[in-house]
């Protein structure tokens, strides 16, 4: 299967078996798919590495997804921990196939592909719905039916692509993991399921015409109000290290490790009983003609770079490169803001609604010798560090339904996502 690293990033790894390879061979044959650098009809992708070691971010683009010419289905991954890159791409090659076989599968064709329906936007949360339920009639009601199906998929799919995780015997994932963001776009419908601290935002237009940002995930942090009631129920620990104090993390109960800068994700099970959880966050929308593209990123790209910074990049770049520019102007802007810290890996799709026939190709994109005409925004001349208040649908079914003590999730600057290894022989606690 295609990498995500160049010929020189590439680590040293071990002859796969006859069985391995084999199943790499299907896997590259697949017809619209795509898991490296490179750009398809609708949408452009691309990685690099950072100075942190290997290359743990990994992503894909599946076009005509379930053989169907109107749906696509991207995905971006970032990894952690010493096997987190071997995480990532397991994850990569499994969940798409897993949520093509359950959604369509168990479901169907979509009931509400191309209709008229009122919802726009909806967090598909229990709560929301049991609200909702009695109102409905008709249309809306097949409509949130899909929708909780749709629900239901996404969490089994998530859930089951963990369990083989943790049964795999040649991928040791009790202290790797990795974050999940990802959008199937089937017609005009738009579902996108996230686990971790990845992130999807919409480049729309606003009622003036402006291209601005709309988020479309909440980074799932330990210290996000419903995230941390949640590990703290579980015992688990949350609080900064005290070289970041702007990072919270998650710690084991009576050890201060090993220190995990998410909420959710994939693996990491030696802290699945203490809050860590991989239910993903999912959410509908209903695409428009204001709608102009998505981009799914790692924590790599918004740690250093606004929503609109990032949309602004992609509506002033080619569509072929839009991604390798969103990548090279956070690399500039790490050098810039964080000179201190070493560069995290940073991986981007950039999915463009519109009929983009003939406006992108299904050629590769090396990580050398290609640049955009975009040129550096002045913002990153003077850093800013902001971010955008977003409420996240709290995907626990057993969480507080409360909200009053939510708030936004700041850009974190952090050194490493997961800070330490557990060290199972020392169960005493160490000062902060």
């Amino acid at each position: 299967m295609g990498s995500c690293l160049t010929t020189e990033q590439q680590p040293a790894v071990a002859v796969p078996s006859g069985k391995e390879r084999e199943a790499r061979t299907r896997e590259e044959e697949v017809p619209g798919r795509i898991a490296r650098n490179g750009v398809s009809n609708v949408a452009c992708l691309f990685t690099r590495q950072g100075r942190k070691g290997t290359n743990q971010d990994a992503m894909v683009v599946w076009e005509n997804f379930n053989g169907r010419a109107d749906t696509v289905f991207c995905g971006v991954f970032d990894g952690h921990g010493p096997h987190g890159h071997i995480v990532a791409r397991k994850v990569r090659d499994t969940l798409p196939s897993k949520l093509r076989d359950l959604i369509y599968d168990d479901y169907g064709e979509s009931p509400i592909s191309n209709s008229d329906v009122s919802l726009h936007e909806e967090a598909l949360s229990p709560y929301a719905y049991a609200e909702d339920k009695s109102t409905l009639s008709g249309q809306k009601e097949e409509h949130h039916e899909f929708l909780c199906t749709m629900k239901d998929s996404f969490r089994k799919a998530f859930r089951v692509t963990d369990k083989e995780l943790k049964l795999h015997h040649n991928i040791d994932s009790i202290c790797s993991g990795s974050t999940a963001v990802t959008v199937i776009k089937q017609g005009q419908d738009l579902i996108v399921g996230n686990l971790g601290d990845s992130r999807a935002v919409l480049g729309t237009r606003d009622q003036k015409g402006r291209l601005v940002a709309h988020q479309l995930t909440v980074d799932l942090k330990p210290d996000h109000p419903r995230e941390a009631r949640r590990i703290k129920r579980c015992n688990g620990r949350v609080f900064a290290h005290q070289d970041e104090p702007d990072v919270a993390r998650l710690w084991l109960p009576n050890c201060n490790s090993p220190g995990l800068a998410m909420a959710r994700a994939f693996g990491d099970f030696s802290l699945k009983d203490f809050g860590l959880i991989c239910v993903p966050e999912i959410t509908y929308r209903q695409i428009t003609e204001k709608d102009e593209f998505i981009v799914l990123a790692t924590d790599g790209v918004w740690d250093v770079l606004t929503n609109q910074e990032v949309v602004d990049v992609v509506a002033s770049s080619d569509r072929s490169f839009a991604a390798h520019s969103v990548v090279d102007i956070a690399n500039q802007a790490w050098r810039i803001k964080f000179p201190t810290s070493k560069t995290d890996d940073c991986a981007t799709i950039c999915l463009f609604l519109e009929d983009t026939a003939g406006g992108l190709s299904g050629s590769s994109i090396t990580s050398k010798g290609i640049r955009s005409s975009y040129r550096e925004p002045d913002q990153l001349r003077k850093p800013m560090l902001r971010s955008k208040r977003v409420t996240p649908d709290d995907a626990d079914e057993a969480s507080d339904s409360d909200s009053g003590d939510e708030r936004s999730l700041e850009s974190f600057t952090r050194l490493n996502t997961l800070l330490a290894l557990p060290k199972f022989g020392d169960t005493s606690p160490t000062n902060k």
